[in-house]
């Protein structure tokens, strides 16, 4: 597993169900109605992933830091 992911939220996609942040609101907060993460670059943890996958449209990414591979959502 990577030391660093980078959480990344499409506004074009999120629809402000605050799924995110109910299940990681140490990571995702909502502004304006749509999703926002507290930080770009994060510590692996499973709660992100949660999050991610719990979003009806994908609109969270996750990626491995370094080298930019995809961890979530799953394709």
């Amino acid at each position: 597993m990577s030391a660093a992911w980078r959480v990344g939220v499409d506004s074009r996609r999120c629809i402000g169900t605050s799924i995110c942040a109910g299940t990681a609101p140490e990571h995702f907060r909502l502004v304006g109605g749509l999703s926002t993460p507290l930080a770009d670059v994060v510590a692996p943890a499973e709660v992100i992933l949660d999050a991610a996958d719990s979003c009806p449209v994908e609109a969270i990414t996750i990626r491995d830091a370094t080298d930019g591979r995809l961890i979530a959502p799953q394709e």
